[in-house]
C-alpha cells in the first residue's frame, strides 16, 4: 500500500509540475513519474527475463559445461585404459613369446634326447648284431674246420690204407689220425687257425 501512496503522491506532484509547465510555455519537460514507472517496468522486465530466460540458460550452460568436463574426464580415463590395455596386451604377448620359446627349447631338448637315445639303441643293436655275426662266423669256422679235419682224416686213412695195403682197425685208425692231426697242427702257422 505504501507503493500506491508513493505513486499517488508522485501523480499529484506530476500534475502540479504539468500545470506549472503549461503556464511557462512549452519547453522540454521531464515527467519524473513516467521515468520512475519506466525504471520500475525495466526492473520488473529484467527480473522476469532473468528468472525465465537467463537463469535457466545459465543452468543449461553449467550442465553442458559439466557434461563436457565429464566427457573430457571420461575420454582421458578411456585413453589411460587403452594405454593400460595396450601395455597389458604387450605383456601378455611377451609372456606368450617367452612360453613359446620355452616350449620350443623343451621340444628341441626332447628331440635331441630322443635322437641320442635312438642312436644309442641303434648302436647297441648294431653291436649285438655284430657280436652275433662274429659268434656265428666263429661257430661256422669251427664247424668248417671240423669238417675239413674229418675229410683230411678220411683221406689220410684212405691214403694210409692204400700205402699199407691193409684195412686199419679202429684203434689203429684213431691213433694214426691223432698223430696226423697233431703233426698238421704243429706244422700250420698260428694265424691260419683264425681264418
Amino acid at each position: 500500500m505504501e507503493i500506491l501512496a508513493v505513486a499517488q503522491g508522485l501523480t499529484e506532484a506530476q500534475q502540479v509540475l504539468a500545470a506549472a509547465a503549461s503556464e511557462e510555455g512549452g519547453g522540454l519537460t521531464v515527467n519524473l513519474f513516467w521515468v520512475i514507472v519506466a525504471a520500475a517496468n525495466f526492473l520488473v522486465f529484467f527480473l522476469l527475463a532473468w528468472k525465465i530466460a537467463i537463469e535457466p540458460l545459465g543452468e543449461r550452460l553449467q550442465e553442458r559445461r559439466e557434461r563436457i568436463e565429464q566427457g573430457l574426464k571420461d575420454a582421458d580415463a578411456a585413453r589411460r585404459d587403452r594405454e593400460s590395455a595396450a601395455d597389458q596386451r604387450q605383456a601378455v604377448l611377451n609372456e606368450a613369446r617367452r612360453e613359446a620359446s620355452d616350449i620350443v627349447q623343451r621340444a628341441q631338448k626332447l628331440a635331441d634326447e630322443t635322437r641320442e637315445q635312438g642312436v644309442a639303441e641303434a648302436q647297441a643293436d648294431i653291436d649285438r648284431m655284430r657280436e652275433r655275426a662274429v659268434s656265428e662266423i666263429d661257430a661256422e669256422r669251427k664247424r668248417a674246420l671240423a669238417d675239413v679235419r674229418n675229410q683230411v682224416a678220411e683221406l689220410a686213412l684212405t691214403a694210409a690204407g692204400a700205402v699199407v695195403g691193409e684195412t686199419m682197425s679202429d684203434e689203429r685208425e684213431k691213433r694214426l689220425v691223432d698223430e696226423f692231426l697233431t703233426q698238421i697242427s704243429a706244422e700250420a702257422p698260428a694265424g691260419d687257425d683264425r681264418n
